[in-house]
């Protein structure tokens, strides 16, 4: 029988944690804030803008701030959930392969659907502007 006497502590070091935790919580929770300040602005301006119909949307999309501040609620909004499915994967997804292959397409996703989006709200603008 062996005596062990290594506490909690010293018997975790270097195990279980890829040292990148503390950057993912922080990134995870500084989107959290942006997307406090920037989703009631963007719940009251979509409501007032489609008061209007497809024309007063569109006229409202036209102006730089309300373009502005929606990309950064578009790319506030995608950023927060791939770090959230990112730790969905991580945490359920065991197969090494598949795991590495489900991050690759939750990045892939995301940044599709925020170009997509940036882009349309662009395009808008820009054409409102002609």
């Amino acid at each position: 029988m062996r005596a062990d006497f290594k506490t909690p502590a010293a018997a975790a070091r270097g195990l279980g944690s890829a040292k990148a935790g503390t950057g993912h919580h922080i990134k995870q929770r500084v989107s959290a804030i942006a997307l406090f300040f920037l989703v009631p602005w963007f719940l009251y301006a979509v409501i007032a803008a489609t008061r209007g119909g497809y024309d007063g949307a569109t006229v409202w999309m036209s102006q730089p701030w309300n373009a502005i501040l929606l990309i950064l609620t578009l790319g506030a909004a995608f950023f927060h959930m791939r770090l959230g499915v990112q730790v969905i994967i991580e945490d359920y997804i065991h197969k090494a392969g598949m795991k590495q292959g489900l991050l690759i397409l939750n990045t892939f996703v995301c940044v599709g659907l925020f170009a997509a989006t940036a882009l349309s709200v662009l395009k808008v603008w820009i054409s409102a502007g002609l």
